[in-house]
């Protein structure tokens, strides 16, 4: 049995800005295509996060995981991702944590001082949201790119100002007793937003897939019954 390799497009945003017209629209239309036939793609920006950076949130990581499980399990939400997960949650060996607002001193050195009560841990605290500050301005970047593409440029600050940035964390072990660490950063509606389709990109040639909806219902749902079942769950939630 055969199987077919997919390859992402792989897109350098390093030093990119709006100043540099032509790389900017080249840029643009490689998203675009990008999108259009994955969903994603690999993007590299070795100028946005410094590397020593990134090695001290590595540390800052392994130091977490490396936590009294009675600690970790004080990080609770209802939310995806806003939690800590252990490892009977995943069918491999896994953990995963997380937090959302990572651009406020405040939650941050909160989620810090959870986790050590007896003197926080501003290491971690100021890594972690430095860390963020410097993806997220990459999220924008795209994201405004993505807005221009469909024309939409006078929606851009409100949809920047609808959003939430999540810092997510996990330990994965990959063989043996090696264990893989990463960090992510998701942006998601603020909660009780609701997703909708502009007007300006439905017609006849266009017509509207899918009505408007609340992101953390659609969540809650593919947590049921119908919605692991379901082979396209937002189809199946708010199809037109």
């Amino acid at each position: 049995m055969s199987s077919v390799s997919m390859k992402l497009s792989l897109i350098d945003l390093s030093n990119l800005g709006e100043n540099d017209f032509p790389r900017w629209e080249s840029t643009k239309i490689q998203i675009r295509e990008a999108l259009q036939e994955y969903g994603c793609f690999e993007a590299t920006f070795n100028n946005i996060i410094p590397l020593e950076l990134r090695k001290s949130v590595g540390d800052d990581i392994r130091q977490f995981f490396n936590l009294p499980l009675a600690v970790k399990l004080l990080n609770k939400h209802h939310k995806a991702y806003h939690s800590y997960v252990g490892q009977n949650n995943f069918a491999t060996p896994a953990e995963r944590s997380g937090f959302v607002g990572a651009f406020s001193s405040h939650i941050v050195d909160t989620f810090a001082n959870l986790m050590w009560p007896d003197q926080g841990n501003t290491t971690f605290s100021k890594d972690i949201q430095l860390y963020c500050e410097k993806l997220s301005e990459l999220d924008k970047m795209v994201r405004r790119m993505v807005v221009e593409n469909l024309g939409l440029e006078k929606y851009i600050d409100e949809h920047f100002n609808s959003l939430d940035y999540v810092c997510c964390f996990q330990k994965v072990v990959v063989s043996g007793d090696e264990a893989r660490y990463s960090i992510r950063l998701f942006s998601a509606p603020k909660e009780g937003g609701v997703i909708k389709t502009q007007e300006e990109l439905v017609d006849e040639g266009h017509p509207l897939l899918y009505k408007p909806f609340d992101y953390y219902k659609f969540v809650d749902f593919t947590s049921t019954d119908a919605g692991r079942a379901s082979p396209d769950p937002l189809k199946e939630y708010c199809g037109a």
